[in-house]
């Protein structure tokens, strides 16, 4: 008990009000107590502020929680060597025909070249940028230019560079690693790169969402804790530790030197390098984007601008963009980036494509208390955008939902083979993402949360949704 009060205490001196979770203390007995009792004694593995009795589905959701995380960080390792593996077979078919495979004469990937993409990438190979959506276009064209470096992220750094070099014509300002203080190695991983012409100068922040094999990118998903800053509400805890909470210290706004970290916190490498950047001109501007998990560091990084008031910074700021974003903080930290973000006239667009299950969790309801907040532009499978208060659905386990969103899953599969005819070759899908369409009728939005559909969307859709005359349509 102690050591549990110690904890508590060292948590304090940033956050009065928290609950962290901690699965690499848990044993087996210990994960099955939480169910039938709501003592903090009986829950060593589980460090709240709170002393009120919790419902049985809150404790439900934590036992989840917590049991998700350790079955990751035990087959981290076997997760990473089969998703690597799948990733050199999906290269080793790509760069060879199948009479070289037959011959046995095969070309071997390399998976640090610019030619190696990723499992994520595999299922959508565009690289060029749409021409006729251009800078004069606004924030549509910022949208679509987001889009596709939230993708870009998810590739190595030869790929990236390349990408920005040879096809976009734009400058690569670097990829890099970010060490993560809970989980104790380099987990959230992001990159730069500056969209610089006669009329504008802008710099692109990249994150990184999360990879299908990468336990520790699942951890942070699936870790409930939370932290509540003082004025601000309750915000994700995983999702802060990733960004590059320092352990038993919080926000402070200068970086506290530890020796156990391989690579920087995030947070305030991008602000520092931002800064450096910035000083640079007066005019250059900067965005913020990501998909999946790369989108909700994206938008909680002002958050922490917005606590340390970086003037500099949130001038410059001209937008956040993030495709397939899950919740991140409850409703009173919701207004209150609401309220800041229209004082430093922010632009913050969250896309969600259609049946998408990553931003419909975690739950909005009594017991977790997430709400989404900003400007929501939400397509339907015909890649029609429209602004919305609230997505159709908005807590993705929905019985009612299970069959509308199955026959959406089949005609998403049938356009798949049409869709290259009606819009165009580069359109066109390819084996391995139908395999994930017909993976998505078994699970129903989870080939919608692939980077092919939200790519479609900024450039299919209509640009009138980000003219700032648009009225939320409820």
């Amino acid at each position: 008990m102690e050591k549990q009060e110690e904890s508590r205490e060292c948590d304090k001196g940033f956050s009065c009000s928290f609950m962290l979770l901690k699965p690499e203390e848990v044993k087996l007995i210990d994960l099955f107590r939480i169910l039938f009792s709501s003592n903090l004694e009986d829950r060593k593995f589980v460090d709240s502020s709170s002393e009120t009795e919790e419902s049985f589905r809150y404790r439900w959701l934590i036992f989840i929680s917590i049991l998700a995380q350790k079955m990751l960080m035990l087959t981290s390792k076997p997760m990473a060597w089969m998703g690597s593996k799948i990733e050199m077979l999906l290269n080793l078919l790509a760069i060879n025909n199948f009479l070289v495979l037959l011959r046995g004469k095969t070309k071997k990937p390399d998976k640090d070249s610019a030619t190696f993409i990723s499992f994520i990438g595999n299922m959508d190979k565009r690289m060029k940028l749409d021409s006729k959506i251009k800078p004069e276009h606004g924030c549509h064209y910022y949208s679509a230019l987001s889009m596709m470096a939230s993708k870009a992220s998810y590739e190595n750094r030869a790929y990236i560079e390349t990408i920005v070099k040879d096809h976009w014509k734009m400058e690569y300002l670097g990829f890099f690693d970010h060490w993560n203080d809970y989980q104790e190695k380099a987990t959230t991983q992001l990159f730069f790169m500056r969209d610089k012409s006669e009329n504008h100068d802008t710099i692109v922040v990249a994150f990184r969402g999360t990879e299908p094999f990468d336990a520790d990118a699942w951890c942070s998903d699936f870790d409930l804790s939370w932290y509540e800053l003082q004025g601000m509400g309750k915000i994700h805890g995983g999702f802060m530790k990733a960004l590059g909470l320092q352990k038993n210290v919080g926000w402070p706004m200068e970086y506290k030197a530890n020796e156990t970290r391989k690579e920087p916190l995030a947070y305030y490498f991008v602000r520092d390098k931002l800064k450096a950047l910035l000083s640079e001109s007066e005019n250059t501007k900067y965005i913020l984007t990501g998909h999946s998990l790369g989108g909700a560091l994206a938008i909680l990084f002002p958050s922490i601008l917005f606590l340390h008031e970086e003037k500099l910074l949130l001038q410059r700021l001209e937008g956040v963009y993030t495709y397939g974003q899950p919740r991140v903080g409850d409703e009173k930290f919701g207004k209150y980036m609401e309220s800041k973000l229209e004082e430093h006239k922010i632009h913050y667009f969250r896309i969600v494509y259609c049946n998408d299950m990553v931003p419909r969790l975690p739950y909005d309801d009594k017991d977790l208390l997430f709400k989404h907040f900003g400007t929501c532009v939400y397509y339907n499978r015909h890649y029609q955008g429209k602004v919305v208060a609230e997505i159709p659905n908005k807590n993705y386990f929905s019985p009612l939902s299970a069959i509308p969103m199955m026959i959406n899953a089949i005609c998403e599969l049938i356009r798949s083979f049409t869709i290259c005819y009606s819009k165009g070759a580069e359109y066109k899908e390819g084996w391995f993402l139908r395999v994930f369409r017909i993976i998505g009728l078994v699970i129903p939005g989870l080939s919608a949360h692939s980077t092919q559909d939200y790519v479609n969307s900024t450039r299919l859709g209509s640009s009138d949704v980000f003219l700032p005359s648009e009225e939320t349509i409820p």
